[in-house]
């Protein structure tokens, strides 16, 4: 579930990336399009916010316009020991059969 870190009610365009910069503001950037040529502009900042980020969370702009955040899933070292214990099990019926 995210929480929301600042109301800012961005309205948004087609065409446009919407994301939270390095340093904490509210910017968007055109998307690529294939095939057509484009201007090379880069990013611009829509409001200066300076949210200051804590490592663990994802920081995006949610639909209302706001900046908000989630906390980042972390754990494939799990699955990773899951699949080992899987492998295993698997060597030990294959040689019980023979």
């Amino acid at each position: 579930m995210a929480e929301k870190i600042a109301r800012l009610g961005i309205k948004r365009e087609p065409g446009y990336l919407y994301f939270v910069n390095k340093q904490g503001d509210a910017a968007r950037a055109p998307m690529a399009r294939a095939g057509k040529k484009t201007t090379r502009k880069g990013p611009e900042t829509l409001a200066k916010v300076s949210v200051k980020k804590e490592s663990g969370y994802l920081y995006f702009i949610d639909k209302q316009g706001d900046i908000a955040r989630a906390k980042m899933a972390r754990g494939g070292r799990k699955k990773a020991k899951v699949k080992a214990k899987a492998k295993v099990k698997k060597k030990a019926k294959g040689k019980k059969g023979r």
